[in-house]
């Protein structure tokens, strides 16, 4: 067999997962021979290759023929949630549906985050990146629409912990975006209708007044004149510390040399004699 097959897997089981745009990866999207090849492997350990095309990242899975064997094991059916309770499941469908979903719908009108109206032409062009679609959400924004039904600030912030670790999220700061599982690991065909009609029918009739959408690309431009200005900041710092160093120095150096002057000034007048 290839050699480049059972490195991609490998690849994959060490990293989780693997940008569409990694070469190994691209040939398994573009090379039918190869992503047979690929397949035939994974099947044989009950796994699968699985990427979306609205994704950035692909990742692996089990087959679904093997789940009852794994999952079924016991007496009980053993759904992997990852460990997460109630509430976290619940933040991780509300965030995905506060993310995805508009992901998802700029994708398939060709939109970018930050595109303010329609491109007539925007059919013509390939689907654009997740990456250039994703949208963030404020921490303090989310926290005050959904606190309350989410286990309050303590639970939020430990299940929103949890779920950077697993790598649905991501945290920047304030700002929390989609990480690169949050999009293939749930079934949008699935979960959208049910969703939209279901259990979150009420936050989609009503746009959540202070959730306020903020595009990726905009916070990485953020980020990197942030981290620019630290530089910068440092570098002024730096320099500003080592003038107030040497003006100290000097400073004391005059004093010192002010001192043995008046002392050598003392030593050589000298002292009235005792008329007693």
């Amino acid at each position: 067999m290839n050699d480049d097959s059972q490195i991609l897997i490998a690849r994959l089981l060490t990293h989780q997962t693997l940008r569409r745009d990694d070469k190994l990866v691209k040939r398994a999207l573009s090379d039918e021979q190869f992503r047979i090849e690929v397949d035939a492997r994974l099947l044989a350990t009950g796994l699968k290759l699985l990427d979306n095309v609205y994704a950035d990242h692909v990742t692996l899975a089990l087959h679904r023929t093997i789940e009852p064997k794994i999952f079924g094991a016991r007496d009980t059916w053993q759904n992997n949630n990852f460990g997460l309770a109630r509430d976290g499941v619940a933040l991780l469908v509300v965030l995905w549906a506060l993310i995805i979903l508009p992901k998802r719908e700029r994708q398939e009108t060709h939109q970018h985050a930050d595109d303010d109206q329609n491109d007539m032409f925007g059919t013509e062009k390939p689907v654009p990146r997740a990456e250039d679609t994703s949208i963030g959400i404020p921490y303090k924004a989310l926290l005050a629409d959904f606190g309350d039904k989410l286990g309050k600030k303590t639970r939020m912030d430990m299940n929103l912990g949890i779920l950077s670790k697993l790598g649905f999220i991501e945290r920047r700061g304030d700002i929390i975006v989609e990480g690169p599982l949050l999009d293939l690991l749930m079934d949008t065909d699935l979960l959208k209708e049910r969703i939209i009609n279901g259990a979150l029918a009420d936050v989609f009739k009503r746009a959540p007044a202070q959730v306020v959408h903020i595009p990726r690309a905009a916070l990485a431009e953020a980020a990197a004149a942030n981290d620019a200005a630290r530089a910068g900041k440092a570098s002024r710092d730096a320099t500003t510390m080592a003038r107030e160093v040497e003006a100290a120095v000097l400073d004391a150096a005059a004093a010192r040399a002010a001192a043995e002057d008046h002392g050598d000034d003392n030593a050589e007048t000298p002292e009235p004699p005792n008329e007693s």
